[in-house]
């Protein structure tokens, strides 16, 4: 990837940063001087939505213009408007408006993701690697600007800072943040909501390779239920463990797990066997009387 300017220039507003829409400050870029954002956490899908995008642009434009910081090679670095760019292109735009900021690294990835963050639907994968993203950047930050605060202090302070910004505690972030340790089939699953975010986190303390037999596990038996899940717990710092030693943990841990056993017999078969006027009681008394009786002559025939 192309030098990046290093210099920070203190941004004037948060709408700006957020790509409010404006006129002044807003040039027109070619197209095809700007590349994506290094990492970039946020799908640019082709689906309808795009589609839609599309047609608007056609007929309208882009309103809003991408916001894109520039490099030392006269190229710009996409860092909010990936969807606008690529619908741009298939609009067949040549140039497309645009505000240039020169950033730090740091302050590059939390605009990132703060501006991408607003969009009505994140994916699960999506939010996480964009957590982590920022996070790192404002405890990189953080070291730079504050050197009071230990490493621990400036990690936790970060994670309230990114949970208030997007509505989540602490440990939501952090949990989000553990998503990134999935295997990329694992962390699919997620994004489909065929695995549920708790179990995910659990698995994500197991290695890749065991993450890849939970995967084949999944898909043949189905989900993972919570009382394998809490078996594997046991497990997360063997680094020895099997295929094979996987799913007998997997498939024991379901086996003495006792089953509640409930048997309903339908009152009209019953009145068959029994004269209208018995009550229930009257049935359940003869019903129990012969069960004794079978058991009995079980017990009898073992002997």
């Amino acid at each position: 990837m192309a030098g990046r300017a290093g210099q920070k220039i203190k941004l004037t507003s948060i709408d700006e940063l957020l790509c409010v829409p404006e006129t002044e400050g807003t040039v027109d870029i070619d197209v095809r001087a700007i590349y994506p954002f290094e990492n970039h956490p946020f799908k640019v899908l082709d689906d309808e939505k795009m589609d839609e995008l599309v047609e608007s642009i056609k007929a309208n434009g882009v309103l809003t213009p991408v916001l894109v910081r520039p490099d030392d090679e006269g190229t710009y670095e996409m860092i909010s408007g990936h969807r606008r760019l690529h619908a741009a292109k298939k609009a067949g735009l040549l140039k497309i408006p645009a505000i240039v900021k020169e950033m730090t690294n740091d302050d590059a990835v939390i605009a990132m993701v703060d501006a991408n963050v607003q969009r009505e639907e994140v994916l699960p994968s999506e939010r996480a690697f964009s957590l982590k993203m920022k996070m790192d950047a404002m405890n990189h930050r953080g070291k730079r600007t504050d050197l009071t605060l230990s490493h621990e202090e400036t990690k936790f302070h970060s994670a309230e800072k990114i949970g208030e910004a997007e509505g989540l505690g602490r440990a939501q972030v952090h949990r989000y943040i553990r998503l990134t340790e999935l295997i990329p089939k694992l962390l699919d699953m997620v994004d489909e909501k065929r695995l549920a975010l708790s179990v995910a986190v659990e698995i994500s303390y197991m290695n890749k390779n065991v993450q890849q037999w939970i995967y084949e596990f999944i898909r043949e038996n189905g989900m993972i239920k919570q009382e394998q899940l809490m078996e594997l717990r046991k497990y997360r710092d063997d680094q020895n463990m099997t295929q094979e030693q996987l799913i007998n943990i997997l498939i024991g841990s379901v086996s003495t797990v006792p089953v509640s056993k409930k048997i309903t017999i339908n009152e009209r078969k019953l009145h068959k066997f029994f004269p209208a006027y018995y009550s229930k009681t009257e049935m359940e008394r003869v019903i129990f009387g012969l069960l004794e009786q079978w058991k009995q002559a079980q017990e009898s025939e073992e002997k």
